[in-house]
């Protein structure tokens, strides 16, 4: 089986790390794959456990790894500072890794006291390490799969129906920029660019007056497909190797005046944040979940996008939180406020239909290559994944603990998300946080 369970997601599974023991994050049955430098050593391959990065290329130096783990590990050192070899090479190999990594951190593992002693080679303090993106991004597409969130916008704008006649026939996206996405934690500068004030038909240069963002599911590309080779639907979903969370920052004022006829273009593309760790699908198999029934009179997707095992376990039960820190709580010691919590079931479309379709025409993808999921937005405004949602464009401000309000972002505002996976008789893993901080 393509998604089986297996030792690593033991729940009784302990680990040797002692931060790792009931992690909210990176549990021993989490091991989410990422890029990390620490001290004069330049970036290199790591896994997350507890609060400490496990170094892979410390141990394939030290000769703990054999058959595909080795293979794997040494694909995840070739990149220089980049994890695209190793998401390339199909999932048996990544597998082999995750396992051999599980039993070397295990409090039971049949290695831990050669491996214990070799502790200072392996292990590193993550707070004392310095996060970089995954992979080399060649090309970053953000799609607009969250229905509702898609609803809310039409909605908004006076649409009857609210939703595009093709929205619900096709997994809709763009072609966004992969040059301006950053690791978090990240600082965004305010953009600039062409935006209608008040009631003015004339628009004026200057700063964005509408900063938002948009809560999303990053998703990482494995494996890629040969140009004019469409990917088929019944094995798109392999070549997804994990997941991060992901913030679209938008300029609403400069998206309304420009979007009209291509789309988004500078009000998208002065930055995204992407939470740095990988989580990769094999430790998200408990929470795999059947993909929601379509609504009763909604049209069923065209063949090519259609698959019984990817209805059956494609889709991902995974909660999502949006919480703001303004200058003036952190002045006042307040703690973060939650302004959303939702879940990835809001999605409309699988990750192997976005794949999919992605691919029908010909376009060739590239292990490392990102798509966003776009704004993952509950059915009620308290799971709302965008500021324009929640103050309904600015109409109805937010009230803040601190008694501020915000319609939209203002400079020294940071915004934290973070999901967590959840499903009786299993241990919980997170994502780490996707944090990002808006500067003048």
């Amino acid at each position: 089986m393509p998604y089986a369970l297996d030792e690593t997601h033991d729940p009784n599974r302990a680990s040797w790390i002692e931060s790792a023991q009931g992690h909210s994050e990176f549990p021993i049955q989490n091991l989410p794959l990422g890029i990390f430098s620490h001290g004069a050593c330049g970036p290199r391959p790591g896994v997350a456990i507890g609060d400490s990065i496990f170094d892979i290329a410390a141990a394939l130096e030290a000769d703990l790894f054999t058959g595909e783990a080795r293979r794997a590990a040494e694909a995840a050192g070739a990149g220089a500072g980049a994890l695209n070899h190793l998401l390339a090479l199909d999932a048996a190999p990544r597998r082999a890794l995750r396992r051999r990594v599980s039993s070397l951190l295990a409090a039971d593992g049949p290695a831990r006291a050669q491996i214990e002693s070799m502790r200072s080679r392996l292990i590193h303090d993550a707070a004392a390490c310095t996060l970089h993106l995954p992979v080399a991004i060649g090309a970053y597409t953000d799609f607009f799969a969250g229905i509702e969130h898609a609803a809310n916008g039409g909605r908004r704008r006076g649409q009857n129906p609210p939703l595009a006649p093709n929205y619900k026939y096709v997994p809709v996206a763009y072609h966004s920029r992969a040059s301006s996405i950053r690791p978090a934690p990240a600082q965004i500068r305010r953009p600039h660019g062409q935006r209608l004030l008040g009631d003015s038909q004339v628009p004026q240069f200057g700063s964005c007056t509408k900063l938002d963002f948009e809560l999303e599911l990053g998703i990482w590309i494995g494996p890629g497909n040969a140009l004019g080779e469409p990917i088929p639907i019944g094995c798109a979903g392999a070549h997804v190797a994990g997941l991060g969370l992901l913030n679209d920052w938008s300029a609403r004022d400069i998206q309304r005046w420009e979007s009209a006829p291509l789309g988004p273009f500078l009000s998208k593309n002065f930055g995204t944040t992407i939470s740095p760790w990988i989580v990769t699908l094999d430790a998200l198999t408990p929470f795999r979940i059947a993909q929601p029934p379509r609504p009763a009179g909604d049209p069923a997707p065209l063949g090519y996008l259609w698959d019984d095992d990817d209805q059956r376990s494609g889709a991902f039960d995974i909660d999502l939180e949006v919480l703001i820190s303004t200058e003036a709580m952190r002045a006042k010691g307040l703690a973060a406020q939650r302004l959303a919590l939702s879940n990835t079931r809001h999605l409309y479309w699988t990750l192997a239909q976005m794949v999919a379709h992605h691919t029908c025409g010909g376009c060739n993808l590239a292990a490392g290559d990102l798509f966003g999921s776009g704004t993952i937005s509950a059915s009620e405004p308290s799971g709302y994944g965008s500021m324009a949602e929640l103050s309904y464009d600015g109409t109805k401000p937010v009230e803040l603990a601190s008694g501020e309000t915000r319609a939209f972002l203002e400079d020294g505002d940071e915004i934290v998300f973070r999901a967590h996976a959840r499903r009786a008789g299993y241990v919980s893993i997170g994502f780490g946080e996707c944090r990002g901080a808006v500067v003048a």
